[in-house]
């Protein structure tokens, strides 16, 4: 009977509660659960529909999507174009797999390069591998840059992989051997050998780091998982400078960062030519929710690559790559791109406010256009569970850090309303110091506490 008081009480006092364990959703999932690895914890709500920046849980609840299916969704959820494009493609051919051509694989190809050298991104971009996610297009990544290694020092002495504390490139044994954290490793262990981690932004270890032994360094010039970081110019340099010293191959990752999410079509275009990198990878908004990653190499790389080192049986599909470059074409809109930056001052207005209102409990405000970063100095899972009953998606990163990765269509009104939300949810949190019970599980590499 006290569960039901609570639930009236609940249902009485905000917009979008959770559906409560006599729910039709809570009855689905029991039914379900039973049958799936438990690889995430998630919050009781089940989405069922989604239009532009909003999504509909199976009880028929909106919410405002600031989370755009972690840094997915950027031209928002059900795009039209994108659905109609589906529909012709599905009915037309899906899948031939490698052993043939077809036409849109060259197609995406050609367009990822030659839209990439336009926007002043990677100088040295010539070709580019199509995959099926972002972990798949770090595990090519860090293969290429041995395969590099091999051909200079066929002793295989030049093997070492260099990645940053903080950082998150995948799950596969490669790309998890490059994520630094105990708590994803150890389950897994041993890692890949030949792994070494430096600290984020340290430029004063990177000699003693990337050596004659190092075949490739791996870094994402925003970290996403790991708190919304943001590498600096300098250190990029630095990075650029010591691996022509020694021969190595520097990877970037925008798997979460790139593709307009900070305004450019790539996070790295705004440096000097001398700072660009040899790989590039993307995955994520390249498929806007469509499993589709993609890594680009510089002449030198594809040159080591021959025939047989590589391949993939579904990556490169036409279904895949004809909606990927109908989705490059509208991420890389000039107009699209310079509202992100508006869009940006926008948020930072907002949350500006927030710091000032709550000085003891938001700390710093992080990222670059619609990839930011909100530092609390307390577990945010409570501001994130209140601003989810209340209609708003927020996902969290790093430690005790609210990330922000909306949609890049998302308008300055729906902005003013999320904003507003997250005002509400923080006010309940900190202010009326109301009890909200956070929901595990809003990251992507959380640990369930098992």
């Amino acid at each position: 009977s006290q569960n039901i008081e609570h639930d009236v009480i609940k249902e009485a006092s905000v917009p979008n509660p959770d559906p409560p364990a006599d729910s039709p959703t809570a009855a689905q999932l029991s039914e379900h659960t039973p049958y799936m690895v438990a690889t995430y914890v998630r919050p009781p709500p089940m989405m069922v529909k989604g239009e532009g920046c909003y999504l509909w849980d199976a009880e028929n609840r909106q919410y405002l999507d600031f989370t755009a299916g972690i840094a997915v969704n950027a031209l928002g959820h059900s795009d039209p174009e994108m659905a109609k494009l589906l529909y012709q493609q599905a009915r037309t051919l899906i899948h031939t797999s490698n052993l043939y051509h077809n036409p849109w694989t060259g197609e995406l190809s050609k367009q990822i390069i030659t839209k990439t050298l336009s926007a002043g991104a990677m100088h040295t971009a010539s070709k580019a591998f199509i995959c099926n996610s972002g972990s798949e297009a770090n595990e090519a990544a860090i293969k290429f840059a041995r395969k590099v290694g091999k051909m200079r020092m066929p002793s295989g002495t030049q093997h070492e992989i260099l990645s940053f504390h903080g950082s998150f490139h995948g799950r596969t044994m490669g790309s998890l051997s490059a994520t630094p954290n105990p708590k994803y490793q150890k389950p897994f262990a041993p890692m890949i050998p030949g792994f070494k981690y430096g600290t984020y932004n340290d430029e004063s270890s990177i000699n003693s780091l990337v050596t004659d032994k190092t075949c490739g360094v791996i870094i994402e010039p925003i970290q996403g998982e790991g708190g919304v970081n943001v590498a600096t110019p300098s250190f990029l340099q630095a990075l650029r400078t010591r691996c022509d010293e020694v021969g190595a191959v520097l990877i970037y990752d925008e798997i979460q960062c790139g593709l307009g999410r900070t305004g450019q079509v790539w996070a790295h275009q705004t440096l000097p030519k001398s700072a660009h990198p040899d790989i590039l990878t993307t995955a994520k908004a390249l498929g806007n929710g469509f499993p589709i990653g993609a890594t680009i190499v510089s002449e030198d790389v594809a040159q080591c690559i021959v025939t047989g080192d590589h391949g993939t049986t579904f990556g490169g599909n036409p279904l895949a790559c004809r909606l990927a470059h109908y989705i490059f074409s509208r991420l890389s809109d000039p107009e699209l791109l310079s509202s992100v930056q508006s869009k940006e001052h926008l948020f930072r207005r907002h949350f500006e406010h927030l710091q000032r209102k709550y000085p003891n409990h938001v700390k710093e405000i992080r990222g670059r256009g619609l990839i930011l970063g909100l530092q609390l100095a307390c577990n945010p899972t409570p501001v994130v569970t209140a601003a989810r009953e209340r209609g708003l998606l927020v996902i969290t990163c790093g430690t005790n850090t609210l990330r922000f990765v909306p949609p890049l269509i998302i308008s300055e009104v729906e902005i003013e309303a999320g904003c507003a939300i997250l005002e509400k949810a923080m006010e309940v949190v900190f202010a009326d110091g109301e009890e909200v019970q956070g929901t595990k599980g809003q990251q992507e590499m959380a640990p369930n506490g098992r």
